[in-house]
């Protein structure tokens, strides 16, 4: 033995563990919409969870990716913790796959030319021959992920390749056979060899395949491999555990509670079943047997399958003791949980009572937006932080509450027929977004006021009379597109664009005002960053407004849907009588409360000029 058969075997292995990686990223990378969507829609049949497990694993090489995919579908409240049992399981199992590939070192193509395709010197530069060709030619819209696909699988076996070709110069040494013959005499440490191997390499398939390329010495017996297999098992386990627990919440980390309790179970079964059957003399045959590659792989399948089907009728135990271990997260009701409740994926199959939900809690977060709008004026009036922290608890309400529609609204989108159903659909999605930026503008409104609370900084009062005109315009706004959505009001969804049009030509004009105030130092020039933010916060609620409109009238009139912008050119362009009617009215209400103001203030200075030669 010297350094660089030692190297060799490193690198071989270094080359074996990045085969795996490249191969099951880019699997990943590939179908990991199809497989969240799939693994969506598991029922609450465990033995079909089980197979999907078992599949999924089997394809992307990793039973640690299965799960935390499985974990995050539980967290986001796609999949619950009992339909996820199935998979945890079924993942175990379809982990074993990756060795009975890897158990192809055992062919022996000596004798046909066809067996020979099949040993991984053959294999290893195909792979790569076809991965290297997909790369470089980018034949089809995915050749270069699947070429990543043939290239990982190719370094993977030269990595095996390698590693076989150092482990057996190594044999000579006599280490490796004084290694696994004193591990043969303890079971105990060989399982905390196979669980810290694993739990370093993060891959219960990568530890499997190292020992399948040691067994190539001939040196490896029954006795000292088959605690280390199932110390694989745990350090795997941990691993998942660890990265399902990230973050997450209370029943995601159940999901990587479940798995070790599995795995330990299995840990049990396996060394007892195998210690009792050794005392009645069941494995005499195989107990001091040289094992194979293939052997590995077997007994490998074998454990896993047996424990697999003998603890299935544990998975309600193991539920239930994942509670126990997972204490749920103290939750503040929500003032809100009844319209939340409602949103039952039961209702699916039935799209009429499952949009129900939706609108309810849409008008809910519509609701909650346009009160915060309105407290956020009144801060502006009179700062108070108490109302200013009630605004801020209100916008997390809304933007959870936005989050379980859009998500509840995804899933009800494979369930719809009609076209009626997809109009209705494509209106409630346009208007969750806008509700909820309702909401984030009336925390940006709030936001100013305690600025200018804290830096001590008064609005004159010309700017606070006009500020209180395009105010009572914009709650205008909010009552109509209010009775828009409510009622599906085509009539008030036409009174919104005249009101937007309105507010941005006030606006346009108390920039103007302002900027002469501050020329006569009437205004405050450190407000002028602040004022002029806040216009653009409440053009921009008007804008809003005037996209929940348009949705509204999109769904009553389908043909709009792809000329709306030829509909607000006509718009403004005089060529609707009805909207031309509106806008003068709405126009001449604001502009004539604006013109007093203005009026009011040039008294007010005459008055003060003419003050001094009347005394």
């Amino acid at each position: 033995m010297d350094i660089f058969n030692i190297i060799s075997l490193l690198g071989g292995l270094a080359m074996f563990l990045y085969g795996m990686r490249l191969m099951g990223d880019s699997l990943k990378e590939n179908s990991s919409g199809t497989l969240k969507a799939v693994m969506g829609r598991v029922t609450d049949n465990a033995f079909k969870a089980f197979a999907l497990g078992v599949l999924v694993t089997a394809l992307i090489q990793s039973s640690t990716a299965t799960i935390v995919i499985t974990a995050g579908l539980v967290s986001a409240g796609i999949l619950t913790l009992h339909q996820s049992l199935g998979i945890i399981i079924g993942a175990n199992v379809g982990t074993t796959v990756t060795g009975q590939i890897i158990r192809l070192l055992d062919i022996d193509g000596s004798g046909s030319a066809v067996l020979r395709f099949f040993q991984p010197s053959t294999l290893a530069p195909i792979a790569l021959i076809i991965g290297i060709v997909l790369i470089m030619g980018s034949f089809f819209k995915n050749a270069r992920s699947v070429g990543n696909i043939a290239i990982g699988f190719g370094i993977l076996f030269s990595g095996l390749l390698n590693m076989t070709g150092a482990v057996n110069s190594l044999t000579q040494s006599g280490m490796i056979e004084n290694l696994f013959s004193g591990l043969g005499s303890n079971p105990v440490l060989g399982y905390l060899v196979g669980a810290g191997v694993a739990f370093v390499l993060q891959s219960s398939s990568a530890t499997i395949g190292i020992l399948q390329a040691f067994s190539a010495t001939g040196l490896l017996a029954f006795k000292s491999i088959y605690a280390i297999i199932v110390g694989i098992y745990l350090g795997d386990c941990v691993t998942t555990a660890i990265v399902c627990s990230i973050g997450s919440k209370s029943e995601a980390r159940r999901v990587g509670i479940v798995n070790i309790l599995f795995n330990l179970s299995e840990t049990v079964l396996v060394l007892t079943g195998v210690a009792i059957a050794h005392r009645m003399g069941l494995l005499d045959g195989l107990w001091e047997r040289t094992v194979n590659s293939g052997i590995i792989a077997n007994a490998n399948t074998v454990f896993n399958l047996t424990c697999a089907l003998a603890l299935f009728p544990m998975l309600r135990v193991y539920e239930k003791l994942s509670r126990v271990i997972v204490k749920d997260e103290p939750v503040r009701e929500s003032k809100y949980k009844t319209v939340i409740d409602a949103l039952n994926p039961v209702f699916f199959n039935t799209p009429a009572l499952a949009f129900q939900s939706c609108y309810q809690l849409l008008l809910s977060v519509f609701k909650a937006s346009r009160s915060n709008i309105e407290s956020a004026f009144q801060l502006l009036k009179e700062y108070d932080p108490i109302l200013h922290d009630e605004i801020q608890s209100e916008e997390t309400e809304i933007d959870h509450m936005t989050d379980l529609v859009s998500k509840y609204m995804v899933g009800l989108v494979p369930h719809l027929q009609s076209e009626v159903h997809v109009a209705i659909m494509d209106q409630y999605y346009k208007t969750a977004s806008e509700f909820e930026r309702l909401g984030d503008h009336a925390v940006n409104i709030a936001g100013y006021a305690a600025a200018l609370c804290g830096s001590n900084t008064i609005l004159s009062n010309a700017v606070r009379s006009e500020l209180a005109v395009i105010e009572s315009a914009v709650i205008n706004i909010l009552d109509e597109t209010e009775q828009t959505f409510r009622k599906r009001d085509v009539d008030a969804a036409r009174k919104i664009e005249p009101l937007v049009q309105v507010i941005g030509e006030m606006i346009t004009v108390l920039k103007r005002n302002h900027l002469k105030r501050m020329v006569t130092g009437e205004d405050n020039i450190y407000a002028d960053a602040t004022f002029s933010n806040l216009l653009t916060d409440l053009q921009q609620i008007a804008e809003v407004c005037s996209n929940i409109g348009i949705a509204t009238l999109v769904r009553v009139y389908p043909e709009l849907a792809d000329h709306e912008h030829l509909y607000f050119e006509r718009l403004h362009a005089g060529g609707d009588e009805e909207y031309d009617a509106l806008y003068s009215r709405v126009r001449q209400r604001y502009f004539t409360l604006l013109t007093g103001i203005t009026d009011m203030q040039v008294k007010d200075e005459s008055a003060s000029e003419k003050a001094p030669s009347e005394v």
